[in-house]
């Protein structure tokens, strides 16, 4: 029994599919990623999470965003290492559940859902393949503070951010390849001109990338 909710795109293939799992932005739910599905290659099995603490009036997040006096906007990083924990359990449970390949798991995040993409590939590497790391960055706070290179070095990153993303500063993603590169991870960054969200190019980009890796 999965602790999170999910809906799911058939595989077209019988066994050994190729996995991939969305994980959502702070405030959205598991249908806003899957808008992708129907472009994405079809042999995929894909399944877009929910995060697991509700929003009012609406939406989920992975963790809470704090706002106050003393330390302006904070994440909450308890949280966040719990939801780390929940995917990683989850990608045990997809394992178990749909005919995929353990082997080939790709995760598709968006900001906070990319902020824990990182997270869970960097703390459970042996569950990943590839991720998707689009308009996040690397939160130092929520991964081991010591990383085995020879542990790491089958992961492949497409890293991507806006600009002039209005949420999430360009320079806090821009440390992300940098972070990859001292882990000998193989990887590519690139920039669009846009704010926080995916543009047209940035897609037909991680489709291409994607379709080389899984």
């Amino acid at each position: 029994m999965s602790k999170l909710q999910y809906i799911t795109r058939p595989s077209s293939l019988k066994d050994n599919a190729p996995l991939l799992i969305m994980c959502h932005g702070y405030g959205s739910d598991e249908n806003d990623l899957f808008s992708f599905a129907t472009e994405l290659p079809e042999e995929l099995m894909i399944i877009s999470l929910r995060a697991p603490y509700a929003m009012q009036p609406y939406g989920n997040a992975w963790y809470a965003i704090n706002f106050d006096a003393d330390k302006g906007k904070w994440s909450d990083n308890e949280q966040a290492k719990a939801s780390v924990k929940l995917i990683a359990d989850f990608i045990d449970y997809a394992c178990g559940t749909y005919a995929v390949d353990s082997n080939n798991v790709t995760l598709l995040g968006f900001s906070q859902g990319t902020i824990l993409s990182y997270a869970v590939a960097l703390t459970y590497p042996e569950k990943v393949k590839n991720v998707i790391a689009l308009s996040g960055y690397v939160n130092e706070d929520i991964i081991p503070k010591a990383i085995n290179k020879e542990d790491v070095s089958h992961l492949n990153f497409f890293c991507s951010h806006g600009s002039v993303d209005q949420v999430i500063p360009v320079d806090w993603a821009q440390k992300a390849p940098v972070f990859l590169k001292a882990l000998d991870i193989n990887h590519v960054y690139s920039e669009y001109p846009v704010g926080h969200g995916v543009a047209p190019q940035n897609f037909y980009d991680l489709k291409a990338w994607l379709q080389k890796y899984i």
